[in-house]
């Protein structure tokens, strides 16, 4: 089974979501469709990064690592790569 670290964008706004999941497409789907709270004020969102993992703890550890830069340039960064 794959996991995955990704970012989204807010359409809205530009602002950037950090999350991982296991699947991608209901993840993102549940974000447009306001199911979590944190994101449901700047729907619609657009997915514009995302890694594949082979285990749930490597992909949490990536979603860690990216909040704890706490940048928008790293995360432009990761995308335009």
């Amino acid at each position: 089974m794959s996991y995955y670290t990704y970012v989204i964008r807010s359409v809205k706004n530009s602002s950037f979501y950090v999350g991982s999941t296991e699947d991608l497409m209901l993840r993102l789907s549940r974000h447009n469709d306001g199911w979590t709270r944190s994101t449901r004020a700047r729907r619609p969102w657009k997915l514009v990064y995302f890694e594949e993992y082979g285990t749930k703890t490597k992909a949490l550890d990536r979603e860690r690592e990216i909040k704890r830069m706490k940048s928008r340039k790293y995360i432009r960064d990761l995308i335009s790569h």
